[in-house]
Order: structure tokens, then C-alpha cells, then sequence
């Protein structure tokens, strides 16, 4: 098997393999990646992978907004809601102005929002293994 099957059978094992607060925080590296290519490519002026780059974060956005579950997440699937929101506006504004400001904005909101999911899997491991020593 060749090195690069074996990497896409290593990440597709590692997304079945994840929990649903694992697989919001890969979606939200991956954005954050895409975002700082896109920002790489809007300081060098290479407007084709800007718009590529840009584009695959603003369709993580996406999905990420398309998960919410509003009836069940109430206030916090609102203001999710909210942020991601924002957030695609920015990257929209960066990719047709050709700016990095959005691009920064956009990241420092997901990256908060990322450590914000971090902490909860930390207290769900914690949990876990706190039920596992009481049994």
C-alpha cells in the first residue's frame, strides 16, 4: 500500500474513530489551517489560492452552522449560530476585498471557540475516567 493510502486510511480511522466534540474541534483546525493559507496567499497576491483557501474555510463554516441544533441547544446553538456568522462574513469580505484584517478577526474567534471546545472534551475525559475508577 502506498504512503498516501495508507495516510487517507490513518484519517478516515481517526474521524470514525472520534467523539462529536473530536470531530467540531478537527473541523475547527481545519478551518484555522485553511484560513492561514488563505491569509498567506492575500499577503503574496495569489488570488487563485486565496479564493481556494478561503473558500474550503468558508465551507467548514458552513457545515459547522448547518449542525446546530436550535431546538435542543437553545441559547448556546443562537449564539453559535451568531458567531459562525460572523465569521463567514469575514472570510467572504477578506476573499472579495483582498484583505487580512477579516482573516485575523476570524481566527481569533474560532480559535477561542476551539479552546472553548477543548476544555469541555478535557472534562468529558475526566468524567469518563472518573466513572470508570468508581466501577
Amino acid at each position: 500500500m502506498s504512503f498516501n493510502k495508507q495516510l487517507e486510511e490513518y484519517k478516515k480511522q481517526t474521524v470514525n474513530g472520534a467523539t462529536p466534540v473530536q470531530l467540531v474541534i478537527m473541523l475547527y483546525d481545519g478551518a484555522l489551517r485553511f484560513m492561514e493559507k488563505g491569509k498567506s496567499a492575500v499577503i503574496r497576491k495569489d488570488y487563485n489560492e486565496q479564493n481556494q483557501y478561503l473558500q474550503k474555510a468558508q465551507n467548514i463554516i458552513i457545515e459547522l452552522m448547518s449542525c446546530l441544533d436550535m431546538e435542543r441547544g437553545g441559547e448556546i446553538s443562537a449564539n453559535l449560530l451568531s458567531l459562525y456568522s460572523y465569521v463567514l462574513q469575514q472570510l467572504i469580505d477578506a476573499n472579495v476585498k483582498d484583505l487580512t484584517e477579516p482573516i485575523d478577526q476570524s481566527m481569533t474567534v474560532l480559535s477561542e471557540l476551539r479552546e472553548s471546545w477543548r476544555a469541555i472534551e478535557s472534562q468529558l475525559k475526566a468524567n469518563r475516567m472518573g466513572e470508570t475508577i468508581a466501577a
